[in-house]
């Protein structure tokens, strides 16, 4: 047996734990292991494809990133190619892919990525290619799992951010807006502020009406307290709006969501002449060591893919179910993506101590 790994779409830490335990797995069962690097750029001539070796996973498990790294361009299935005059013609390569990983005697693929990547993986196994998942996402919004690592990790960034942010923002009277990840979900925004004892939280799937998130911010003066604590989860709205974007980073993309908090900022100025200053956290979010969750949950999910591969589970993705790791098909967890409950325990256990949502 021969297997290959792949990374693809946004870095998450617990990657390498992912990759060193899928790694050890195949190896203890006598197979032989390769790495496909930047998302399926290495079967399609865009770099290498490179075998993986104890020696090469060793120690990698408590570092961020990915040692194949990643992309967010690398869909086969429109893939871009770079025209003469510099702009970009996207093309389906899925054939040549599945034609190159036979040449190289591949007979399964673990995939780990995020909801696009999964969906690209479910594609590829629609093809004829052989595929097993790992949900991959710091935004904690593929369905069918409890929770995806890097996650935790995420929250854990937030929120000591928020705790630095608290002692500045006390010292000087001020409003300080922190802006986080999450384009369709709030998980981030959610878990770190609550966690991190936050004032006010603003998540896409509660939009928000600036007048109330002011009202809030007032009563807390009314109250002898001159500062506040804004997380806002860069996909955030208000009622009857859309969320902000930004410029492209490369030529030929579209905009990118984000730029919420700084908009929310000078919103609440404006309305309540209180002093504001905002704050991207960025892809703070994404770097650094996985926690001891993230660590033990990507590996487990290693181990837990490769077993998949030894079972035939193809088209499937491993996922925890509490305390379990298992396989759900791919298409399952696709059905709907996964958001915040505006019901759920966290949110009114949120609203119980006095954060507001802005609504």
């Amino acid at each position: 047996m021969r297997i290959a790994i792949s990374t693809g779409g946004g870095d998450a830490p617990g990657l390498n734990a992912v990759i060193r335990a899928a790694v050890l797995s195949a190896l203890d069962r006598g197979w032989h292991v390769l790495g496909i690097r930047k998302g399926y750029a290495g079967l399609l001539g865009d770099d290498d494809v490179v075998p993986l070796s104890r020696d090469d996973v060793r120690g990698i498990g408590h570092l961020g990133g990915t040692i194949l790294r990643t992309t967010n361009r690398g869909n086969p299935f429109s893939y871009p190619v770079k025209q003469a005059d510099g702009s970009f013609h996207e093309v389906d390569r899925s054939d040549e892919l599945i034609e190159n990983a036979r040449n190289l005697g591949i007979n399964a693929v673990v995939a780990i990525g995020g909801d696009g990547s999964l969906r690209i993986a479910h594609q590829l196994w629609q093809k004829g290619l052989r595929v097993v998942g790992v949900p991959k996402t710091i935004d904690n919004d593929v369905s069918g799992t409890v929770t995806t690592f890097g996650f935790d990790t995420a929250v854990s960034t937030a929120m000591e951010a928020i705790d630095k942010l608290h002692t500045t923002a006390e010292s000087h009277d001020r409003v300080i807006v922190m802006e986080v990840m999450g384009r369709h979900a709030g998980f981030i925004a959610l878990h770190s502020g609550l966690s991190g004892a936050a004032h006010v939280i603003l998540i896409p799937e509660i939009p928000y009406d600036i007048e109330k998130v002011c009202e809030a911010i007032m009563e807390r003066e009314r109250r002898g307290r001159y500062f506040d604590v804004v997380v806002v989860a860069e996909g955030a709205h208000a009622k009857g709006g859309e969320s902000s974007t930004i410029g492209a980073s490369l030529p030929g993309q579209d905009r990118r969501v984000g730029g919420v908090g700084e908009r929310v900022a000078h919103e609440i100025q404006e309305r309540t002449g209180k002093e504001c200053r905002s704050i991207v956290l960025g892809h703070l979010q994404r770097g650094g060591m996985p926690t001891g969750y993230d660590r033990l949950l990507a590996t487990r999910f290693g181990g837990a893919a490769v077993a998949a591969v030894d079972a035939g589970m193809w088209g499937h993705m491993v996922a925890l179910k509490s305390p379990d790791i298992v396989t759900i098909p791919i298409d399952e967890a696709l059905k709907a993506p996964r958001r915040v409950d505006p019901n759920h325990d966290v949110v009114r256990t949120a609203r119980r101590t006095g954060i507001s949502f802005g609504d």
